[in-house]
């Protein structure tokens, strides 16, 4: 599998995102060509500088005219979405690079609008609608596309952001009045999506709102390390600033995964990374337990049993145990400690787990006459051969009262309809 993958040790911003996919091998006269259809009077500045003793790729981007420059100092998000509809109906720029800019700008003026608490079209962007962060947006896009489309790229990944230390002036904030890093707006971006953070190395924001939402957009999972791989380009992004303890440059790897970063050997399972909870109660009462059960499962568990044990002085009690997401894990202990009255839970180190790919099917079943469509969930290798299929309960104990027949004979005719479709019957 060709991947694509972000390593920012130092942060990021939209002008180290151009110049590092630049670095890697995206074509400066396409992203030229894109951001000149903009018709702003704008125009990139790219050569290569030394940061921290590694030399990047440095992007500038320069206004022509003294209107252009006026102008710079903010617009509202409706006026942005005109100016991006604007090239699409003339068609000067890809579609598909225009639709990743949209979603780019969504990102933030949703951002904005939650911080702000006002509707998303009335965000009126400052310093973000300047001319160089349109730029900014759309030339990434434009790099972005044009990598992945001639590098054949299948899958971008991106290890933690570090976003910096200390405080930061921010728009609309008293005068001198300062906010923690990450500011509010790249906090929010990253709400809600596959990128994760860490505070540090330095005490400077290192993370933009716009390196947070072009990242947002471009990457699909954060890894903690770099993947086993065979390593084919390396680029570097510089950012504005020089810092003496860190290079501050963003840094891409692009090569081959010798084998999917989620396969597991030749059998076509899954690899999923997972952390055990657990923990030893002997003075919870079944009611207590069940509700656990239900808390802990709707609240993101990947599952949870409770086991009957002998305690100290032959005292009767159970063990607790959770499988969940490692990012999940802090949360969902303070949850089992809130709900049995436990005073710690354990983490059991666990390298991962193998699992089959699951998709969800609806089949429709005939009984006396009567038709019923019940979910099934199939279980697939990573080469799509069905290892199991197995009838929704809730959906098929439904179908069984309805029809007034046994929610085991529901169940197995979803199943055996579905292994008809699949070839399987």
């Amino acid at each position: 599998m060709k991947v694509l993958i972000f390593e920012p040790f130092c942060g990021a911003a939209g002008d180290m995102v151009i110049g590092c996919l630049l670095s890697l091998g995206a074509r400066l006269s396409f992203v030229k060509h894109v951001v000149d259809a903009l018709s702003l009077g704008i125009e990139l500045k790219v050569g290569s500088v030394e940061r921290g003793g590694v030399s990047a790729v440095r992007v500038e981007v320069r206004c022509e005219g003294e209107d252009a420059k006026a102008e710079a100092g903010g617009r509202d998000y409706a006026e942005i979405l005109r100016i991006l509809e604007s090239a699409a109906r003339r068609g000067s720029i890809e579609q598909n690079i225009i639709e990743s800019s949209l979603r780019v700008f969504e990102r933030l003026a949703a951002a904005e609008a939650r911080i702000h608490g006002v509707p998303k079209e009335r965000v009126r962007f400052h310093e973000l609608g300047a001319y160089d962060t349109i730029a900014d947006v759309v030339g990434a896009c434009a790099a972005f596309h044009d990598l992945v489309e001639r590098d054949g790229i299948e899958k971008v990944l991106s290890t933690p952001v570090a976003v910096g230390g200390g405080f930061v002036e921010v728009y609309g904030a008293p005068r001198g009045r300062k906010l923690p890093v990450p500011a509010p707006a790249t906090l929010e971006i990253l709400r809600g999506g596959c990128l994760t953070l860490r505070g540090g190395p330095l005490e400077a924001e290192l993370l933009t709102p716009t390196g947070a939402a072009l990242l947002s957009e471009f990457v699909q999972e954060t890894v903690r390390f770099l993947p086993e791989m065979r390593v084919e380009k390396v680029g570097y992004g510089a950012g504005a600033r020089e810092f003496k303890a860190v290079p501050n440059v963003l840094r891409a790897t692009m090569g081959m995964l010798e084998k999917s970063s989620d396969e597991a050997g030749d059998v076509g399972l899954l690899k999923d990374e997972v952390e055990v909870l657990e923990t030893n109660v002997d003075d919870v009462t079944g009611e207590i337990l069940g509700n656990l059960v239900e808390v802990l499962m709707r609240e993101g568990a990947l599952d949870v049993a409770v086991l009957p044990a002998t305690m100290k002085k032959g005292r009767a009690g159970h063990v607790i145990k959770v499988l969940t997401k490692p990012e999940d894990a802090h949360r969902l202990a303070r949850r089992i400690i809130e709900e049995s009255g436990t005073l710690g839970v354990r983490i059991i180190p666990t390298k991962h787990r193998l699992i089959a790919r699951r998709r969800l099917d609806t089949v429709k079943i005939r009984i006396h006459g009567e038709e019923r469509a019940v979910t099934v969930k199939i279980a697939e290798d990573a080469l799509g051969n069905v290892l199991n299929v197995s009838a929704e309960f809730e959906d098929a104990k439904k179908a069984a009262e309805e029809l007034g027949v046994p929610v085991r004979e529901v169940m197995r005719a979803a199943e055996e309809a579905a292994r008809r479709r699949l070839g399987r019957g």
